[in-house]
């Protein structure tokens, strides 16, 4: 049987937190190229910084095992930086998890932020503070959070709430700052405020429980029951179409689309004909930004 995690939610309250398994296996790329001068060649050290900061610390009360533990890449680009150490960045965040009953994995989620604004002098610490918010650690801790939601949905329906919430803490505290990028801006509907409020919305619900059964029901199956797995999967998708019908936004939908559209080609690329017209029927509505990917479903 599969070790899930909603299962190992095992709570030691007599136990430092320090015994609790890490949750992360992440892997952090800088790249700085676009700074003029050698000024800031200590920005190698950030990798290693932000690695510790993520993989050393108990983010949850959960009990992961070693095998367990949420695979993440970032991708960290610098782009600007002056002489009081602060820079602005693009990045990506891309997290993965096991398929039962294979070697194999799947992206979960990407996320990115395409203005991250942080201050970095030569050699500072990486504190987690929950109690005063930075830009650098700050967005650390929302997108882990995140992270940790969507892979929590994708073990037990509904089951990343709690980290959503704690994604949703960080925003608060932000609002107490100056800190670009955590407000509801008019001319930007797609950033880290609309993000959480989005996936807490129980407008969404439908959205996420989608995700659950896709990877639970659908993608953990696919190696005992290939056609069956396939079934469920469409269910998703059919729920996911409805939902999108009903929805305001299509943010969330977006990040799934973008995450999930080659692997959902691929599920269904070698299906029986009428269940490739059924997948292609429902993807030519809902997801009409990766109908490339999904050609090899109309024959």
């Amino acid at each position: 049987m599969l070790n899930l995690r909603f299962y190992l939610l095992i709570i030691f309250s007599f136990v430092a937190s320090s015994s609790f398994s890490q949750e992360f296996e992440c892997e952090v790329n800088l790249n700085y190229d676009l700074l003029e001068g050698n000024s800031y060649s200590y920005l190698t050290e950030l990798e290693n910084r932000i690695e510790e900061y993520i993989n050393d610390y108990s983010w949850t009360e959960a009990q992961f095992e070693e095998h367990e533990r949420i695979e993440c890449q970032i991708q960290l680009i610098i782009e600007t930086g002056n002489s009081n150490f602060d820079f602005g960045s693009r990045v990506i965040f891309t997290a993965r998890r096991p398929i039962y009953d294979t070697v194999t994995e799947t992206t979960s989620i990407i996320l990115s932020d395409e203005s991250w604004r942080f201050n970095y002098p030569e050699g500072r610490t990486l504190i987690h503070d929950e109690l005063q918010f930075d830009n650098l650690t700050g967005t650390l801790d929302f997108f882990m959070n995140i992270i940790l939601g969507y892979d929590f949905d994708s073990f037990s329906e509904l089951g990343g709430t709690e980290y959503f919430r704690k994604a949703q803490q960080v925003v608060d505290l932000a609002q107490t700052t100056a800190s670009p990028g955590w407000t509801r801006a008019a001319n930007n509907r797609r950033n880290k405020f609309t993000l959480v409020s989005d996936l807490l919305n129980a407008s969404y619900e439908p959205l996420r429980t989608a995700y659950y059964s896709y990877h639970r029901l659908g993608l953990d199956q696919f190696s005992a029951d290939p056609d069956l797995a396939r079934q469920e999967v469409l269910q998703a998708l059919t729920l996911i179409r409805d939902s999108k019908r009903r929805a305001t936004s299509n943010y969330l939908f977006d990040i799934f689309f973008d995450t999930k559209a080659r692997e959902i080609s691929g599920i269904f690329g070698e299906a029986e004909a009428t269940v490739r017209r059924q997948a292609y029927s429902i993807l030519l509505e809902t997801d009409q930004g990766h109908l490339t990917e999904y050609s090899n479903l109309q024959n």
